[in-house]
């Protein structure tokens, strides 16, 4: 049965909503129908909170890339996500290990342009037990000298960061790999985070 998913409000129309007689009646069915999404993108709207996102226990996809947010908690309950994209945003730190380890269907997280400092602010990623592509490119910590490395034996199913496929050179300390081979290689470039076009739809993105 292919899904009709409604699409989510924004800023504008929430606050528009606020001020109506019927909000909390709104309000309440707009929760329960939250449950049943599973691809929501909100990209672009100024959003400082995820907390509108608390109820979608069963979303796969959600991009909330390009706002103002800090904080990923709320997405604590949505455990069966595949694919989350946060990139341009100003989140500095992740939440714990737990969080991270209830995720076991998370495939693809995009965090690139994000105020990431420290190793330490993102080692909570070694617990995504199925994480295969993760981007970071853009964030101050991309900078040190030991981020890819650190990043490609943290997490062990990884196998592509920032646009290249994770050589083998990368895993084993002092292995000299051909040339084909090598980290950065260009055969091993491999563009997983392209942006989809308006209108797009769940399909799509599977």
């Amino acid at each position: 049965m292919k899904l009709k998913l409604p699409t989510m409000f924004h800023g504008t129309v929430e606050k528009e909503l606020t001020n109506h007689e019927e909000w909390s009646h709104y309000n309440n069915n707009m929760i329960e129908d939250q449950k049943d999404f599973v691809f929501v993108r909100f990209s672009g709207l100024h959003l400082r909170s995820m907390e509108n996102l608390q109820s979608c226990i069963s979303l796969r996809v959600c991009i909330v890339s390009n706002n103002f947010i800090t904080d990923i908690c709320p997405l604590k309950s949505c455990i069966k996500l595949v694919k989350l994209d946060l990139h341009g945003n100003q989140i500095k730190s992740l939440p714990d290990t737990k969080f991270w380890s209830e995720l076991k269907n998370l495939k693809l997280l995009y965090l690139h342009d994000n105020g990431f400092a420290k190793l330490k602010n993102i080692y909570m990623l070694s617990a995504c037990p199925s994480l295969i592509a993760l981007t970071m490119f853009d964030c101050p910590i991309s900078l040190k000298k030991e981020y890819r490395r650190f990043l490609v034996n943290s997490i062990w199913p990884l196998k592509a960061l920032d646009h290249h496929v994770i050589s083998d050179e990368e895993i084993i300390q002092n292995w000299h790999l051909p040339e084909r081979f090598k980290t950065y290689n260009c055969r091993l470039f491999f563009e997983f985070c392209t942006t989809l076009k308006k209108g797009s739809t769940y399909e799509d993105e599977i």
